[in-house]
């Protein structure tokens, strides 16, 4: 337990050091809102924590479970090319096209090929379901699913494992229904 609670606090030290763990009212690619936000994109200025986080995601994951890693676009760049570096598995990336995540650039998905999906953050899971669609039309095998944060409050699971490196559980809202705190101010959308 010691190890575990000593892990969440080196991972909590990188998103507050980095600047990605931000306070204010935010409105969330879900359509929520929230008071807080992981801006994942300030860790990726520092390379150094990318290796670090994906040395601990990978700490937790079989990396003889997967040959390709691949990550929606923006927020699973850089995350999914460090894992699939130090896993030594290829690296592929699925991306917006009218709003909706496509696979591009010639890149292509074997029949059968074990594929990990590797993610920023999720609350609802929508591009992480985008990304296993795309790699089930293309009858790719996905072997699970690697995020950093996992904010969904346990309310988001995947027909496949969810591997996340820590889960937090500040409070989501729908636009109707925000707590005076954020009611008063607007929402801004960072991105991720």
């Amino acid at each position: 337990m010691a190890d575990n609670e000593s892990t969440q606090e080196e991972i909590l030290s990188i998103f507050r050091e980095s600047g990605a763990l931000l306070e204010g009212h935010f409105l969330l690619r879900s359509g929520l809102h929230s008071g807080h936000f992981f801006q994942c994109a300030r860790v990726c200025e520092r390379l150094d924590m990318v290796t670090r986080l994906a040395e601990l995601l990978l700490e937790r994951i079989d990396s003889g479970s997967f040959d390709t890693v691949v990550a929606p676009a923006m927020g699973g760049l850089v995350l999914g090319q460090e894992v699939a570096r130090q896993a030594g598995a290829r690296f592929l990336f699925v991306e917006k096209v009218d709003d909706k995540l496509a696979l591009r650039r010639n890149f292509v998905i074997k029949p059968g090929e074990k594929i990990l999906i590797v993610e920023d953050v999720i609350t609802r899971g929508g591009r992480v379901r985008e990304a296993l669609d795309i790699v089930k039309a293309n009858e790719g095998n996905c072997t699970g699913v690697a995020v950093l944060v996992d904010r969904s409050e346990g309310k988001t699971s995947f027909e496949v494992p969810l591997t996340s490196l820590v889960e937090f559980s500040f409070p989501t809202y729908e636009a109707d229904k925000l707590p005076p705190e954020l009611a008063g101010t607007p929402a801004v959308k960072p991105g991720s």
